[in-house]
């Protein structure tokens, strides 16, 4: 399998691209906003105005959107995935969308005679780049099989689940720890600085202990320093949690926690936040901290 479609080109979208550009694979693109595709034409992808073009163009056509109905839509809509279909085609959703939707788009592509893969993933542009990215994938089996060769180039672990719909749930509890260590890393640094600790001593302590994350040992200097490298945005993270949420409702559970965390991090957004990085939630707490000294 060689040739590649990709829909939607933001930062993962366009890392996913431009490492397969770098392994020969042959990569058709479209994007809403055309604006972003000038790298990947300059680099040699075919770059087109449908998502029907991308998917006559292509044996595998992998989506990275915002949410299930912007799937639905590059899918279903007037010059969508379904009216390029051919014999041939595979389509992969990298999306973060709730399980439930990603069963009922993968029968109604299926309608179609086309079969749908679950393919997100941890870990962004930064990985995505050089192929990285640790992948979790489920849905037909067979269709998996038969493109293993691109998806070990997108990622270096490539977990296959089962049924259409897991790889999404495990996606959702993998973020759902992201959304949470953000938020005790945080409250963490917070509580020294306002302690009068150097809250580089605590990270310190932290990255020697069994506790240490990525996240606290690569981004959490950063935070307290107020310097983000985004590679994902907090309101993606927050539109992440919601789906965290709805899927907790739909599946009779309470998640209290990350309810308590989709507040949290929607205060943030509302704040101006939203365009940062998800570690800047910290600037969230920063804020209602000095605000608050300010009044007393």
């Amino acid at each position: 399998m060689n040739k590649v479609g990709i829909i939607g080109l933001g930062m993962l979208g366009n890392a996913v691209a431009l490492n397969l550009l770098e392994s020969n694979f042959e990569i058709t693109a479209y994007n809403r906003t055309k604006e972003k595709t000038s790298e990947l034409e300059k680099k040699g992808a075919i770059i087109v105005d449908t998502p029907k073009e991308v998917a006559e163009k292509s044996e595998l056509l992998i989506i990275i959107v915002k949410d299930a109905k912007a799937v639905r839509q590059v899918s279903f809509e007037k010059n969508g995935i379904i009216e390029g279909k051919h014999e041939n085609l595979i389509v992969a959703d990298m999306s973060t969308i709730e399980p439930s939707e990603s069963k009922i788009i993968s029968k109604k592509f299926s309608e179609y005679g086309i079969n749908k893969l679950d393919v997100p993933v941890m870990g962004g542009p930064n990985v995505a780049i050089t192929g990285d990215l640790v992948m979790m994938a489920s849905g037909n089996k067979e269709s998996f099989d038969e493109c293993q060769n691109v998806l070990n180039a997108i990622a270096n672990k490539v977990f296959f689940l089962g049924d259409s719909g897991i790889a999404h749930s495990v996606k959702l509890a993998m973020n759902l720890q992201i959304a949470m260590l953000a938020l005790s890393l945080s409250e963490g640094i917070m509580l020294m600085e306002k302690s009068g600790v150097d809250p580089k001593i605590f990270l310190e302590i932290l990255n020697s202990t069994y506790f240490k994350t990525g996240m606290s040992e690569k981004k959490a200097f950063k935070m307290i320093d107020g310097k983000y490298n985004t590679t994902f945005t907090l309101a993606n993270l927050k539109k992440d949690i919601s789906t965290m949420t709805n899927t907790a409702k739909e599946l009779g559970i309470d998640l209290p926690m990350i309810s308590k965390a989709e507040e949290v991090y929607g205060n943030a957004v509302d704040a101006g936040f939203g365009e940062i990085d998800y570690t800047g939630i910290i600037e969230l707490f920063k804020k209602n901290n000095n605000r608050n000294q300010q009044k007393s």
